[in-house]
């Protein structure tokens, strides 16, 4: 079975889901405790220094967690919005929902920029991200997906699960 190895806690989280969604925090834990590791261990390396090994394939651990979450009622959630080239419009539209931007935006005669944010998954304004592969992306996860999700008053607490320095050492690629 997967196991939960360390715990980062920021701005007390691990406490706030503890207290607030305790039932949450037993799902998280148990959707990752029942994937089982081995079928994870699918892939052969291509590389120079591990040519031929058999590693984790970070696409089937996000599957297997994904499989996991998804029984237990998590969702893909996604929030749609307009910005445009001009500042202070584009600040002055933050708040609005996303017919009202377009409006904003055209009545001051500019173009309206589609974009939306996407998260894994929510469930009663928890949100999770699972990042086994594409390092770059804590970062994206943690200060634009979490963070606009919850300035957008869509969840209370982001959830970011990665591999451990000892499981990214059995993976062709992983978290910083």
């Amino acid at each position: 079975k997967m196991k939960v190895k360390h715990i980062y806690s920021h701005l007390n989280g691990l406490e706030w889901i503890k207290f607030h969604k305790m039932n949450l925090w037993e799902e998280i834990l148990e959707s990752i405790k029942n994937v089982d590791p081995e079928i994870c261990k699918n892939k052969i390396s291509k590389e120079k220094t591990m040519r031929g090994r058999v590693l984790y394939s970070p696409p089937t651990m996000n599957n297997e967690i994904k499989k996991e979450l998804v029984k237990r009622g998590w969702s893909e959630e996604r929030i749609n919005y307009y910005v445009t080239d001009n500042e202070d419009v584009t600040s002055d539209i933050i708040n609005l929902d996303e017919n009202e931007q377009k409006e904003k935006i055209l009545s001051n005669n500019l173009t309206p920029i589609h974009s939306y944010h996407q998260t894994d998954f929510v469930k009663d304004k928890v949100s999770i991200e699972v990042q086994f592969g594409k390092y770059p992306f804590i970062e994206f996860d943690l200060f634009v997906k979490h963070l606009g999700f919850y300035h957008s008053k869509k969840i209370d607490l982001g959830v970011e699960i990665v591999p451990t320095k000892n499981l990214q050492g059995q993976m062709s690629s992983g978290p910083g």
